[in-house]
């Protein structure tokens, strides 16, 4: 019985020195199978000219023309595989482009942070800072993700329509400038019956013409 005993707490400090080791093991990095951050990315076996950006190393050159056409050697980064337009697979490749940065390219190819904490009919107009990414498959020199000084052009939801039908209907009881946030100028033409009328004429004139908007700042739609 005593060895028996023995035997089973000799199998109990093996079997803790094995699961240290393996742990350390793992910890070591043994076992790791962390996938690269761009592998994601990158679709398999598609042609070489159609990865974006981030699946490719490109030799670029600074001191091109603006606006005239370049290109580029690009190599596969590691882990991808991607072929030719025969089919074939391919490491090296050329990309033509515009040679131009990318801060300067056209709004469609990319796209940028939008806030909610500037007045879209200030004037003159608010503009806000933005952080912009350059879409996958658009190619440009330079870093693909900039900042860039935009016009506050956000919505609250707010129809332009129904502000101006509320106007022509029941702008004399402030039911326009309710709808838009505006309380107070509400309450004001409320109990003035809309400045005997002249100030409704006035709202019809104003929100027709987009000069008066929703409190929060943002455009309609």
């Amino acid at each position: 019985m005593a060895a028996a005993a023995g035997q089973l707490r000799a199998f109990c400090r093996f079997s803790r020195v094995l699961l240290f080791f393996s742990q350390l093991y793992i910890l070591s990095g043994g076992e790791s199978t962390e996938t690269l951050p761009y592998v994601t990315k990158c679709p398999s076996n598609g042609l070489c000219s159609r990865l974006p950006a981030d699946c490719v190393e490109c030799k670029t050159n600074s001191s091109c023309v603006y606006g005239k056409p370049v290109t580029f050697d690009c190599t596969v980064k590691p882990s991808i595989t991607c072929v030719d337009e025969d089919f074939k697979p391919q490491k090296n490749f050329i990309i033509n482009m515009t040679c131009r940065f990318c801060w300067q390219l056209p709004e469609t190819d990319y796209k940028c942070s939008n806030t909610i904490n500037c007045m879209t009919v200030s004037c003159p107009r608010q503009r806000y800072a933005a952080n912009c990414t350059v879409r996958d498959h658009i190619h440009c020199l330079g870093n693909r993700i900039f900042p860039k000084m935009l016009y506050c052009n956000w919505t609250g939801g707010y129809k332009w329509s129904t502000a101006l039908a509320l106007s022509i209907t029941l702008g004399g009881f402030g039911a326009d400038r309710f709808y838009l946030g505006q309380w107070r100028e509400g309450l004001g033409k409320l109990f003035s019956f809309g400045g005997l009328g002249i100030w409704t004429l006035i709202d019809v004139l104003l929100i027709g013409v987009g000069y008066v908007g929703p409190a929060d700042g943002s455009l309609y739609i």
